[in-house]
């Protein structure tokens, strides 16, 4: 049997000059993207970091397209009452804004019946090059209006809508590029399992006599590559094969189908194990976890990072700009920060810091105190976040500010509509902000988005994050402020355990010994080092303070970009023969 398994020469001739569409090599899918605000194709993280990475692939020139769903009516518009109660609103938008309708379209099979597929194409404008990010739709007249609306909603629905949303993305994203005359793709990068399904149309396509024999499973390995960002087994995705035989049926042998999936369930995170060459977590403490999680399998790490260019705010952009020219494709300069002098850091930082503020009190009318150290946390709300820690006693908060010095918090986070318990954080952070009210002031700004964390991240003095260990995968916000020398304040996980240098590049909370977190603990740790080591610095050695948040940028804004992370992953992973 003639199998091409040496059609893996290396691909470094690729990475020169103008890349012709239809001579990519490298396809990039996920379940959200984030572009830019005004398309709201994602909820958080994951999407935000889909998104740098691609903007980074097009600045550096790697040959890839990425793919992703449409979604129509977003992931939802928030809005809270005045005890916190969290209200969802569909993102209703216009891709004719942003993107062009392609006038190709393909099939998938859901249910027995063909669900047709159209594309828009969205072209991200790198410093190098363009690059292609292809948006899946089933919002068309030769579709039923359920059939419409499986690319309306990110994260909606039940089992059944989001396995229909999988096959778009991932059979239907297969055989979209086909169709679109990407002839020349030889790696597969699925961020996350739920583009997985991906696997299963390369092994259809490369059937031989009609049968998958292992060469053809370790040929389509071989084109694979796997990031999982989920330290905790409960988040990945799985389905009944009910489920997927009713709506999947038989595009491979089902014997197969749980050989590589699972026996007793479809397991979205195995399915693509079995089939990557390349598998990674996306912090070097979060491959460890995920190795003892999968422990049949070799699991590598690459380090999340940001995009530079999108995440550094205006003042700061022409800070670096005057100081460290081309920094915005060379973000490993930016460790030459360390000879920017002081007063140019801090003009930068208040600058960034008043436009916050102003917000903040056009939006929540709370006084907040532009001279007053200002600490920020903004991400997805939900339980091991951990966002009321702070106030785990809020006597001792109040005595730390009227002893110490003043503080004043700054929260934002969308609770997934489903996620009571995150709904129920949101509404306990609001009842504080009127209990403290007199001592220590505290807004929560609804609707978090790009937009809002780009004012948060520059314009708070001190980011905190304290999640429950170990289940933060990587983080990225801590990263985000870095580049705006804004130091981080957070428990040790994720990208922190790398990132933190006490008392340099910012604090941590806890210790790295602790397996696990523990409330009361934690607590105590914060309160200690916000009263000793963190409000007397910023009030009463100013020249110190400024030290830290150049250190921040000069270490850390220089390691944790997407430049660095997708040079891993080109030598790492693409580049595999």
């Amino acid at each position: 049997m003639d199998i091409p398994v040496n059609n893996f020469c290396p691909i470094e001739k690729e990475f020169l000059g103008n890349i012709k569409d239809e001579e990519r090599s490298i396809a990039y899918f996920s379940m959200e993207i984030g572009v830019e605000s005004k398309i709201p194709t994602y909820s958080g993280g994951l999407g935000v970091l889909a998104g740098d990475t691609v903007k980074s692939c097009a600045d550096l020139k790697v040959p890839l397209v990425a793919v992703s769903l449409l979604y129509r009516k977003g992931y939802f518009v928030q809005r809270l009452d005045e005890y916190g109660n969290q209200y969802e609103y569909s993102s209703e938008w216009n891709p004719e804004e942003t993107m062009v309708l392609l006038p190709n379209k393909i099939t998938v099979k859901i249910e027995n019946r063909n669900v047709v597929v159209r594309a828009w194409q969205y072209r991200i404008k790198g410093v190098n090059s363009a690059l292609p990010v292809i948006f899946l739709d089933t919002d068309t007249e030769e579709n039923s209006e359920y059939d419409r609306s499986f690319t309306y909603y990110l994260y909606g629905g039940d089992e059944k809508y989001r396995f229909s949303q999988e096959i778009i993305l991932g059979i239907g994203g297969v055989r979209m590029l086909r169709e679109l005359g990407y002839g020349n793709i030889r790696r597969y990068h699925m961020n996350e399992g739920h583009a997985s399904l991906l696997t299963l149309e390369l092994l259809n396509e490369n059937r031989y006599d009609d049968s998958i024999v292992p060469e053809i499973i370790n040929y389509v390995k071989r084109m694979c590559v796997f990031t999982t960002h989920t330290p905790v087994k409960a988040g990945h995705d799985i389905f009944s094969y009910d489920l997927v035989r009713n709506l999947l049926g038989d595009i491979v042998p089902f014997d197969l189908l749980k050989e590589l999936g699972g026996q007793d369930n479809l397991n979205m995170t195995s399915l693509a194990l079995n089939l990557s060459h390349y598998v990674n977590g996306v912090a070097k403490e979060h491959g460890k976890t995920s190795q003892e999680m999968f422990p049949g399998y070799h699991i590598e790490y690459i380090t999340n990072g940001i995009h530079s260019d999108t995440w550094v705010c205006p003042s700061f952009k022409k800070l670096f700009d005057k100081h460290i020219p081309g920094w915005t494709n060379d973000p490993f300069s930016l460790r030459y920060a360390l000879s920017i002098p002081r007063e140019d850091i801090w003009s930068a930082h208040q600058e960034a810091k008043d436009k916050f503020i102003d917000f903040i009190n056009s939006k929540t009318n709370l006084g907040f105190d532009k001279d007053v150290l200002t600490i920020g946390f903004a991400r997805r709300t939900t339980a091991y976040k951990k966002a009321d820690l702070i106030f785990f006693d809020s006597s001792r908060l109040v005595n730390i500010a009227q002893i110490v010095g003043k503080v004043q918090f700054v929260f934002a986070g969308k609770a997934h509509p489903k996620d009571w318990p995150g709904k129920d954080l949101i509404k306990r952070i609001k009842a504080v902000s009127n209990n403290l009210k007199d001592h220590v002031k505290v807004a929560y700004i609804e609707n978090y988005d790009m937009e809002l964390a780009k004012m948060f991240i520059s314009g708070s003095d001190l980011w905190l994050n304290t999640p429950s260990r170990p289940q933060e995968a990587s983080g990225t916000s801590g990263m985000k402020a870095a580049h705006n020398g804004v130091p981080s304040f957070s428990i040790l996980d994720g990208w922190w355990i790398e990132g933190c240098i006490e008392g340099i590049t910012g604090w941590s909370i806890g210790s790295i010994e602790d397996k696990e977190s523990i409330d009361e603990k934690n607590a105590d740790s914060l309160y200690m080092k916000l009263a000793k080591d963190i409000i007397p610095v910023f009030y009463s050695n100013r020249q110190a303070w400024i030290d830290i948040m150049r250190h921040s940028i000069a270490i850390n804004a220089s390691f944790f970009n997407t430049h660095r992370m997708v040079q891993q992953y080109v030598l790492n992973a693409y580049l595999y023969k």
